[in-house]
């Protein structure tokens, strides 16, 4: 990305309490153990007159792209946390998975663990001992293999979608971890869009993120 990355031409939304971003691909939110580049260094940026920069009020994977939502300052955050926690958020995420699902729509309801006890691995594994994870989904298109799929997440697992397409015998295009990618291939899973009940006497706030070009370009001949 470096510092030319122009982090305010991606601001989607912005009001006193929420930032929303599209977030490139291949970008970090918060710094890991092997250091680099993250989006934390660029959130300065959006501080937009406040003492202290923004942050996260959840995740997204260093590979996938789309909206996500920041807290302008600790109460707004706190604000933001719970409605992350309790699924209060809805959340929609595109993805091109190869293969695909005979049906047109269902759920995936498959509880989730780690993968081994070392607290620096994110990696997951479906465990019926596991957390509860639900994941319902849509098909979008298909063609040439593949299908594109919208994904929504009732629970927020880590690698909840990855590790649930993989499960179904679809992994998402270009998962490296859980599909069969060659490591360095582009994911393509995208953080379609956010509706945030944030004001109790409004309506949520919606917020929509265009897809990357590599997952436009896959899904262009599904009708996109």
């Amino acid at each position: 990305m470096s510092n030319a990355f122009d982090i305010g031409a991606r601001l989607l939304y912005r009001d006193a309490l929420l930032l929303v971003i599209d977030k490139p691909p291949g970008l970090p939110v918060h710094p890991g153990p092997r250091g680099g580049e993250t989006l934390t260094d660029h959130l300065d940026a959006l501080r937009f007159g406040l003492p202290r920069r923004p942050e996260a009020a959840h995740r997204l994977d260093r590979d996938t792209s789309g909206c996500l939502a920041l807290g302008r300052h600790a109460k707004a955050l706190a604000r933001l946390g719970k409605l992350f926690a309790g699924s209060a958020v809805d959340k929609t995420y595109w993805a091109v998975v190869e293969g695909g699902p005979s049906e047109e729509s269902g759920s995936i309801d498959l509880p989730l663990a780690r993968r081994s006890n070392d607290p620096r691995s994110w990696w997951m594994k479906a465990d019926p001992a596991g957390d509860p994870a639900l994941t319902h989904w849509r098909v979008l298109g298909r063609a040439e293999g593949r299908t594109w799929l919208a994904l929504k997440p009732v629970t927020g697992r880590t690698h909840q979608l990855r590790v649930h397409c993989a499960a179904c015998g679809w992994p998402i295009l270009g998962d490296a971890i859980y599909g069969a990618a060659p490591r360095g291939s582009a994911l393509h899973l995208h953080a379609r869009s956010l509706s945030v009940p944030l004001y109790p006497k409004r309506d949520p706030i919606t917020v929509t993120a265009p897809p990357p070009a590599h997952i436009a370009e896959a899904a262009a001949p599904m009708g996109l």
